[in-house]
């Protein structure tokens, strides 16, 4: 019973093999932050170039705003909003 117990440190110390749990959270937590990063940069410009596209459209193609039921007010308070905000 004592040899098990006393073989348990030296097994969580083999190569590779996290020795604090803490430290298996701390890369997952880094992981999280990149994923989460990646999706904010990818939202935002989603919504610039939709904002953009909008805006061409309100001026090429003004008809086309009708088609898709909105109104010149609703698409200029689209187009004036900041990127960050949705």
């Amino acid at each position: 019973m004592n040899d098990t117990l006393a073989s348990a440190p030296h097994q969580a110390a083999r190569p590779g093999t996290p020795v604090w749990p803490a430290e298996v959270s701390i890369r997952h937590l880094a992981t999280l932050r990149s994923i989460i990063a990646a999706w904010r940069e990818r939202t935002w410009r989603e919504r610039i170039r939709f904002r953009w596209e909008l805006e061409q459209m309100s001026k090429d193609n003004p008809h086309l705003i009708d088609d898709i039921g909105l109104t010149r007010r609703q698409v200029e308070a689209e187009i004036a909003k900041p990127f960050w905000q949705r």
